[in-house]
């Protein structure tokens, strides 16, 4: 595979807040990082008028890979990656585990100038050891649409699929 520009998880937020919205009046909000812009957040999948514990779950965890230190770290990130992980990057470049895991841990760390964020994050179960998680992010004034797919394995919930799409809206 060629070394395009793009990689879809190098355009994620260091820093954020993002509020759990959900079903009937219960709501909360998580802060991670130290980025500038709030992110709504929604779980599917909710039983009663709590969020499905899973999605929630699955959704600290895409935003676990948008912080500086787990990106600078193989280890976390094949903690976080499934052995089979592969993307297609918003330059239209397809990454397998192992060139994202490189790509990752050579990037700069964000500069204050430039702050990555990512908004409207929202988790679906799709069946009971698969979520599907969606939101958008904007890096320089480059918005794209980001898909994932995790997966419960032995090991716990493991990104599978990610794919980032760039818009004119965000």
């Amino acid at each position: 595979m060629d070394r395009g520009a793009g990689l879809c998880l190098c355009n994620a937020a260091p820093r954020m807040n993002v509020h759990l919205l959900c079903r009937g009046s219960a709501s909360f909000t998580m802060q991670t990082g130290g980025g500038t812009e709030a992110a709504p957040l929604s779980s599917a999948g909710m039983r009663g008028s709590q969020p499905d514990e899973d999605v929630q779950i699955v959704i600290g965890l895409e935003l676990q890979l948008l912080q500086p230190q787990v990106r600078a770290s193989a280890a976390e990130l094949e903690k976080l990656l499934h052995p089979d992980f592969y993307e297609f990057g918003a330059s239209g470049r397809e990454w397998d585990r192992s060139e994202t895991i490189s790509a990752l841990t050579g990037e700069r760390p964000p500069t204050e100038d430039a702050p990555a964020t990512a908004a409207g994050i929202t988790g679906v179960r799709l069946a009971d050891d698969v979520v599907h998680v969606t939101y958008v992010s904007r890096r320089n004034q480059r918005p794209a649409h980001r898909s994932s797919i995790w997966l419960r394995t032995g090991a716990g919930w493991r990104l599978y699929f990610h794919q980032g799409t760039l818009t004119q809206i965000g």
